[in-house]
């Protein structure tokens, strides 16, 4: 089987490729990144071939889709306050991109695709926890883009007959993800501040909640998905129904650390929303064998990572 990863070399990808190499079922992937957020060292030791380039690039895109099974679409430029900051870059990766890979996946002969959505579209819908079948209200120009992502999938696994999958990600957290640039997500970015011996850096007063969930146990979902031809006609929440804290998370990482940490209150960010849950029924029915790993073996996992890869000393991607 031979497996495409666009956005390959990022945090998730990197993460994905280094899984599936230990698969007997894989016995090819390819990784298409443009290296602006992703890193060449997150594949070292991978045995994957590493394609340079845009997924705006139809020619790329032929040349390494030929031959392939399945599409794991993960690039994007990610972040909400990043799309904040630059809204029409966000819409032509984002949404452009997705319909450029779309269409590679038919000419290739309709590959199956796997796209990464976000539960960001719920946006200011309050309703807990987020089931699939809640209008999406975004608030930020990422939301809008991964609404896009999502829908252009799903209309072209109806109209062309496209296997698809659309998953809902939530708040991933894990080895290689990035914790220096300016729109780094907050578990990366508290240890970052730890290990520096700084402040840790909180938007708001800490008491936002976010389902968070273990990479690790993403690319479980991610490897069974490929290998089972998983797909759905409509979107999935790729998160399994915890809620905890800023401030609960920081409690965690003291308790792992074995010391007290400092806090920075800093101005909330537009188009962050203050509480994320997922509702797991659907993910946990396509892949009922799915166990996620636990919150805290997750930070215990990425403590560790950081304490070897010392990414607080340069960025990651």
């Amino acid at each position: 089987m031979k497996v495409v990863i666009t956005g390959g070399a990022g945090f998730v990808g990197s993460n994905l490729v280094r899984h599936l190499s230990t698969l007997p079922e894989v016995n090819q992937t390819v990784v298409i990144d443009d290296l602006s957020f992703g890193f060449r060292d997150n594949l070292n030791g991978c045995d994957t071939t590493l394609l340079e380039g845009s997924i705006l690039d139809d020619d790329l895109l032929d040349r390494a889709f030929a031959g392939a099974n399945v599409v794991v679409h993960l690039a994007a430029r990610s972040s909400v306050p990043r799309s904040v900051a630059h809204p029409v870059a966000a819409h032509e990766v984002n949404a452009t991109g997705t319909l450029r890979v779309l269409e590679a996946s038919r000419r290739a002969g309709g590959l199956h695709v796997i796209v990464a959505s976000s539960s960001s579209v719920y946006g200011a819908n309050q309703t807990l926890p987020k089931h699939e079948d809640l209008a999406t209200r975004p608030v930020s120009p990422y939301a809008a883009t991964k609404l896009a992502t999502e829908s252009y999938t799903l209309a072209w696994g109806h109209a062309y007959d496209l296997p698809v999958l659309a998953l809902r990600f939530f708040n991933i957290f894990g080895p290689r993800q990035p914790p220096l640039h300016a729109y780094a997500a907050a578990i990366p970015s508290f240890l970052a501040a730890a290990f520096r011996g700084d402040p840790l850096p909180v938007h708001g007063d800490g008491t936002q909640s976010r389902d968070f969930t273990y990479v690790a146990t993403v690319v479980d979902v991610l490897a069974r998905a490929i290998l089972d031809r998983t797909s759905h006609p409509s979107p999935v929440n790729l998160a399994f129904g915890t809620s905890v804290s800023l401030l609960e998370i920081i409690g965690e990482l003291e308790r792992i650390l074995g010391r007290n940490l400092a806090i920075q209150h800093q101005p909330l960010r537009i188009g962050d929303v203050s509480r994320s849950q997922a509702d797991a029924s659907t993910l946990q029915q396509l892949f009922p064998d799915v166990l996620p790993t636990s919150l805290a073996e997750g930070l215990e996992a990425t403590v560790n990572w950081f304490e070897e890869a010392r990414p607080w000393e340069r960025p990651t991607g």
